[in-house]
């Protein structure tokens, strides 16, 4: 049952993801992909079956990875003005990287991490080139779907996987790996243009302070309140504070929603 589970909820989140970029806009989509769409169902899991203590502990590197997250983000807009969508994958992946095995240094209590992880997205959205370019249309084909979920369901098992070979930390640094913001971001560059891939990766940005509020959360409250009722309370937290991100990503107005040339 768990392993049935496993393979269906977070390609079930991802696929809601990608329809809500195709009807909303990549900058709407991007905002909802920042949920811990990836991590959060892999934080119940090592909870089930690695203990409280160590999701706990993993939930403070979920939370500093964030920032790696932001890194990718980062680096992928800025390189998405002038290459191709896969030289800008894998820039992004090299930020990702560099970012992931610097805060393996890092040494931060919960709420101090969450505040600096915070302050840090904030100044990375604010960072990213997004214009009000006209955008291309898209044209998924086919297998865009089942492949993106195929890909969600593989970083979940493998990192409930391996979780207890890493411990605690690096299985935290890595639960954030961005394989929404990667896979949506790519396509978007692909089929809409740099200018749609980074409306959507600010929203990733900016919808990643609700993963934030998450896992600050499940690290300050899983051991004593129990799982139930702390990954109830976290969720609530992060569906309230990623409404609040959705009001960001349009602000300026005209800022979330580029003209979609049809």
């Amino acid at each position: 049952m768990a392993l049935l589970v496993k393979i269906l909820l977070t390609p079930s989140f991802l696929a809601v993801a990608t329809l809500l970029e195709r009807r909303w806009g990549p900058a709407i989509g991007g905002t909802v992909a920042g949920l811990p769409l990836t991590s959060a169902p892999v934080s119940v899991f090592l909870a089930r079956e690695q203990g409280a203590a160590f999701a706990a502990a993993a939930a403070v590197g979920t939370l500093l990875g964030l920032l790696s997250q932001g890194a990718l983000c980062l680096a992928y807009s800025w390189s998405a003005r002038r290459a191709p969508w896969w030289i800008s994958a894998g820039v992004g992946v090299a930020a990702f990287t560099v970012a992931t095995l610097a805060l393996e240094h890092v040494a931060l209590s919960t709420w101090p991490a969450f505040v600096l992880v915070c302050g840090l997205l904030l100044l990375a959205a604010g960072a990213i080139p997004v214009t009000t370019a006209v955008l291309r249309p898209a044209h998924p084909p086919p297998w865009d779907m089942p492949l993106r979920m195929l890909v969600s369901a593989a970083i979940v098992l493998g990192l409930t996987g391996v979780a207890p070979s890493l411990g605690p930390r690096w299985t935290g640094l890595l639960s954030p790996f961005p394989v929404f913001a990667l896979v949506l971001g790519a396509f978007t560059h692909h089929a809409r243009g740099p200018a749609a891939a980074a409306h959507l990766l600010r929203g990733v940005v900016l919808g990643s302070l609700s993963h934030a509020a998450m896992f600050a959360l499940i690290s300050s409250l899983l051991v004593t309140h129990g799982l139930a009722w702390t990954y109830a309370f976290a969720s609530l937290a992060a569906l309230g504070v990623n409404a609040l991100a959705l009001v960001l990503v349009r602000w300026p107005p005209g800022h979330g929603q580029p003209a979609t040339r049809l």
